[in-house]
């Protein structure tokens, strides 16, 4: 009996490890057939995203497109609007890596539209983004007649922009040599005769810090003294304040009575003008008959006493050179002498 029991416990054991075998078999199975399933949905998914109804459109990177590959998506102002489908190298022209992105049909591809390359995080992976559509420009196709210039590959091309990522990496050389002078010049300057130079600087200022330390107390009476000066100069302005309202209530008592009286003597001396003026009004007929009679008889009588002072002179010099008989007999001619 106890033989019987121990298989038949044996045989449940096993039985179980078998089931238990079986479902984790079937488990694993589940999520394998899973995986192939999402695999499945995603590539159907990623060939319906790129149908034929998608439009191509070529990018011309002149700068390094590291982070960009196969599949990576493209945005435009930030919503995922497609993907790159191809990315190759140009051998007529190296400098340059051409791009190959498709987008949904309904994205408003426009002129003024430009692409630049942005990194993703901080993954290094990076996307294309495109924004800077014009309202109502047209949209971005190749033209009717010669599509060799401006669809060089059969779609049309968008022109880049350099993004963030992109300038840093242009400008990293200058960068570098401004950088490069910049430690030179800060060797320069931390050369050591100008530590030296600075070391004293240091000392000179710690000793004129220790001396205004030790004149702390003078420095704390100064400013007392300041404060006092300043509050009298306060009280002084204010004195000089009420001195000036008090000058203006005089002037403005006083000055008043004066300005009247001034007025008055304005008024007083405007009469008296125009009494003169008729006071010579009516003397003017006087005036001008005295001009026009008395003052040619007064020079007449004025050139006959020059006259009558000039003969008086006459007689004078007579009498000084001959006496009365010069005056009274005339000159006594000289003797006549017949010529022999």
């Amino acid at each position: 009996m106890r033989r019987t029991g121990k298989r038949r416990a044996r045989r449940r054991r096993g039985h179980d490890a078998l089931m238990e075998n079986r479902s984790n078999h079937i488990l694993v199975g589940g999520v394998v057939l899973a995986l192939v399933v999402v695999t499945l949905a995603f590539i159907v998914w990623i060939a319906g995203f790129s149908s034929e109804t998608d439009k191509k459109y070529d990018i011309f990177f002149k700068t390094s497109v590291e982070g960009l590959a196969k599949g990576s998506s493209v945005t435009f102002s930030g919503v995922p609007v497609g993907n790159i489908e191809t990315i190759e190298l140009m051998p007529e022209n190296p400098e340059f890596v051409r791009v190959r992105i498709a987008v949904r049909e309904d994205v408003p591809i426009l002129q003024g539209t430009t692409a630049t390359i942005a990194g993703v995080g901080f993954t290094g992976v990076s996307q294309i983004n495109l924004d800077g559509a014009v309202k109502g420009a047209p949209p971005i196709a190749c033209p009717t007649d010669d599509t060799s210039t401006e669809c060089p590959f059969g779609a049309p091309v968008i022109p880049t922009k350099p993004g963030a990522l992109g300038e840093l990496l242009n400008s990293a050389p200058q960068l570098l040599e401004k950088l490069s002078t910049l430690t030179e010049r800060l060797s320069e300057v931390l050369s050591d005769q100008n530590q030296k130079s600075i070391t004293n600087i240091l000392a000179n200022v710690d000793r004129l810090s220790s001396a205004l330390a030790d004149r702390g107390p003078e420095i704390a009476a100064t400013l007392a003294e300041t404060r006092v000066a300043v509050r009298q100069a306060g009280a002084a302005a204010e004195e000089f304040g009420k001195l000036a309202q008090t000058t203006n209530a005089m002037i403005a008592e006083d000055v008043k009575p004066a300005m009247a009286n001034l007025n008055k003597a304005m008024a007083s001396a405007e009469r008296s003008l125009d009494n003169l003026d008729g006071a010579i009004s009516d003397a003017r007929p006087g005036l001008k008959n005295f001009s026009q009679r008395t003052l040619p008889e007064v020079s007449q009588l004025v050139r006959d006493l020059t006259e009558m002072s000039d003969a008086l002179t006459a007689v004078a010099n007579r009498l000084d050179r001959g006496g009365a008989g010069a005056v009274l007999g005339g000159s006594k001619l000289p003797d006549y002498k017949p010529k022999r």
